[in-house]
């Protein structure tokens, strides 16, 4: 029998969405901050001469900048006042959960509830902009390093970077929060999706133009597609399954009433750590060529200019080393975000137990024996994702827009949406069920 919320789900409709008022609201809201959003990236620094960095940039495309540039919808190409994008929110709020599993003061904090919860988002806000003044200034100073890339050096430049650079990760930080609390979906993934979304068309019709300059075949052009269609298909799938253990509740009596022992189940989803472990493993292993590149390539040794064509897109070592890296950071940031020890100690607390299993030290043990089997299909899977595109770019010069990395944050952000949205009119379909009820109930009453 379908529950109760699946039979609501089954009869949404556009008179639903008509009448959910609040949902467009939220929605037209959502559209215009991403719309500031994409206007902001088009805002120069001040004092950069843009010809001369758009010629710069354009030799270190492949690097890790052009990793940042997916990430800031095209921000760092035009070096525009959202640069940075929220990468620094991103950083210092995957340090601060690190910390919280080291500093027994900040995983007492991460226990007290929402209270707890504001003393780290303030925490993470401060290192927000602690990483924020590094790396703008690095920035800064990388620019005034350049040949004419900055019209008038010196600490005014300088100081006027950092203003800019961190005042538009601020204002991004910020618009996120105002997104996820008065808009649709989580607003930090949504400015990164803008970012990655605006840029698709252009790695389209550069691959299609790829095929009528002749570089790449009709044949080879469909099967990128049917490629990408496939791997669109395997994120959905993936990113939904789940691995539900069952929890059971004992009877329980209330007076002279004996209540029966209830059943839940606790979701393990296969990929846990998200995105996040392609993310870390790209931008390391794209740092020596990046490094590289801003450097004199005949100062650098013959190791070193050895290391670095090794770890170029599509070599053996490279794709040994990304895949690896996404193994190691898939485990370690599924343990930082998943304690079975404390999940263990919930259900204790609350009478919960798996049937089979003592509650528990052996309940933890179970859930981490269960989390860490179902992690290697995760790890997987990030693996076959982020790879396969890989040595497709490599191969064919497709866009790098179109890589593994690209696409899960994509599909994953409008599974995630989606998921909101529908979850949003099921609340309005089941109030109007209430009002209705009550009317009912009212008519009858007379």
């Amino acid at each position: 029998m379908a529950s109760a919320a699946e039979q609501l789900a089954s009869n949404l409709n556009f008179s639903t969405f008509a009448k959910a008022e609040d949902l467009k609201k939220r929605l037209w809201f959502t559209l215009g901050a991403l719309l500031v959003y994409r206007l902001g990236t088009y805002i120069p620094l001040p004092g950069l001469n843009p010809d001369a960095f758009a010629q710069a940039f354009q030799g270190q495309s492949g690097g890790i900048l052009g990793l940042f540039n997916m990430f800031s919808g095209g921000a760092v190409e035009r070096m525009a006042i959202f640069a940075l994008g929220i990468m620094p929110y991103i950083s210092a709020s995957i340090i601060v959960q690190l910390m919280t599993s080291v500093v027994p003061a900040l995983e007492q904090l991460k226990k007290e509830g929402e209270q707890g919860r504001k003393i780290i988002n303030q925490y993470t806000r401060y290192g927000t902009v602690l990483l924020g003044v590094m790396q703008a200034y690095g920035i800064a100073v990388g620019l005034e390093s350049g040949n004419g890339l900055v019209n008038d050096p010196g600490w005014f430049f300088r100081i006027s970077t950092v203003i800019s650079l961190l005042g538009g990760t601020m204002f991004l930080m910020w618009l996120g929060e105002q997104i996820t609390s008065r808009g649709i979906g989580n607003g930090i993934s949504l400015i990164i999706f803008a970012g990655i979304v605006a840029h698709l068309p252009t790695a389209l019709a550069g691959t299609l133009e790829l095929g009528r300059t002749g570089a790449l075949s009709t044949p080879l052009i469909l099967a990128i597609i049917v490629m990408i269609v496939g791997v669109i298909a395997l994120i959905v799938f993936v990113e939904r399954a789940q691995r539900r253990l069952l929890i059971q509740y004992p009877k329980r009596q209330v007076g002279n009433r004996m209540f029966q022992g209830d059943t839940s189940h606790l979701p393990l989803k296969l990929n846990t750590a998200g995105v996040i472990p392609a993310i870390f493993a790209s931008s390391l292993l794209l740092l020596p060529a990046t490094l590289a590149g801003f450097a004199n390539t005949a100062a650098l040794p013959d190791w070193a200019t050895s290391i670095v064509s090794a770890l170029g897109h599509g070599q053996p070592l490279y794709m040994v080393l990304y895949g690896g890296m996404i193994a190691f950071f898939a485990f370690f940031y599924t343990a930082i975000v998943f304690n079975p020890k404390d999940t263990a100690d919930n259900l204790k607390k609350h009478g919960g137990f798996i049937p089979g299993i003592r509650p528990g030290e052996r309940t933890a043990e179970y859930i981490d024996y269960v989390l860490t089997r179902i992690t290697v299909l995760g790890a997987i899977y990030l693996i076959f994702v982020c790879i396969l595109p890989e040595i497709l770019i490599a191969q064919t010069g497709v866009p790098f827009y179109l890589g593994g990395t690209s696409l899960l944050i994509v599909v994953s952000v409008t599974l995630d949406t989606v998921a909101q949205i529908q979850g949003h009119l099921i609340a309005q379909q089941y109030e109007g069920l209430i009002k209705k009820s009550k009317l009912r109930g009212g008519k009858r009453g007379r």
